[in-house]
């Protein structure tokens, strides 16, 4: 049996719009409007994967992170989360997950942080020695010593994400969810963040669902994503599938020592030149690179060579407006 299940999962949001037209009576008349925030999803995550979700704004992924911690009911289908239904059983699944949301804080402002882990320790119940071992070890893990007795206010926005992440996990969830994660980190902290990541998910087994629109973060942590798009599942399965369908340009730049005859490199792909170098413009699918190195190799004695593939950024842009999102 799957960890987490959805069957024809959809949400329907209802607004109500004053009218443009009516005179007075537009006070008290509203005009009723539903909005499709999800529509008849369908997917499984098996225990200890790590999911990716991504989307542009609007796509539906608040929605459907919603619906698995049973903030929200759905309109239509079903969901499990080992066994349970997320709004029938909140008490009960809320004990068993982890949450992680960028813009928002779990602890508590105005009081050290050791003090909020204390909270989070009795609002769980969890017993002495097991909070504490666990509380060791992710202080060591997210390099937490050297401020563990300020308040959340006086940190710097890497060590409160840290801070967020201990406070999530304090418990041992079987499920977290993080939301941008990594938002307004510098580049030390996010290698450190991801890396952490990775080993709680190898280590402890943790199932972990991230949505980000960072696509370095997806890169270093996920091997499986899920695209959605007004509110429909568009893509469910491998990353590498996903963005080698879309990585349909590369780019060579190579620099010879002395001269070098290109002639037949022009007459395979785009050539420009920068300086000394000469940029080669070529789409693997029909020239290979396997194809395309010996004909350089060829052309004369290479000094410096360097393959250059897609920013992952501009892939998923071309993927959206494919998708037409």
């Amino acid at each position: 049996m799957a960890f987490i299940e959805a069957k024809g999962l959809s949400k329907v949001y209802v607004r109500y719009n004053a009218p443009r037209t009516g005179g007075i009576s537009r006070l008290w008349k509203r005009e009723r409007q539903e909005i499709p925030a999800l529509t008849d999803a369908n997917f499984t995550i098996d225990r200890g994967e790590l999911v990716g979700l991504i989307g542009p704004n609007g796509a539906g992924k608040s929605t459907t992170v919603k619906l698995l911690t049973g903030i929200l009911t759905p309109t239509g289908g079903t969901c499990t989360v080992d066994g349970r239904t997320p709004w029938e059983n909140r008490r009960e699944h809320v004990r068993r997950l982890g949450a992680v949301f960028g813009q928002r804080t779990q602890l508590w402002w105005d009081v050290p942080i050791r003090d909020s882990f204390l909270l989070l320790r009795d609002i769980y119940g969890l017993e002495e020695k097991r909070w504490q071992r666990r509380l060791d070890g992710l202080v060591d893990a997210l390099e937490l010593e050297g401020f563990l007795n300020a308040p959340l206010r006086q940190l710097s926005l890497g060590q409160r994400m840290r801070a967020e992440l201990c406070g999530s996990l304090l418990h041992e969830p079987q499920l977290l969810f993080l939301d941008e994660p990594t938002i307004g980190l510098d580049a030390v902290s996010k290698l450190k963040l991801r890396a952490f990541l990775r080993e709680e998910n190898e280590r402890g087994g943790t199932t972990i669902l991230l949505t980000t629109h960072d696509m370095e973060d997806m890169l270093a942590l996920c091997s499986r994503v899920m695209v959605l798009g007004h509110g429909r599942l568009l893509y469910d399965g491998a990353l590498d599938a996903l963005l080698q369908r879309y990585d349909t340009v590369h780019t060579l730049r190579v620099t010879y020592d002395g001269g070098a005859d290109v002639s037949a490199l022009t007459a395979a792909a785009q050539v420009t030149r920068d300086g000394d170098a000469f940029i080669l413009t070529y789409e693997p699918a029909t020239l290979p690179t396997s194809t395309l190195l010996p004909m350089v190799l060829y052309a004369g004695r290479v000094r410096e060579m360097t393959l250059k593939e897609q920013n992952v950024d501009e892939l998923i842009a071309r993927m959206y407006r494919e998708m037409k999102l």
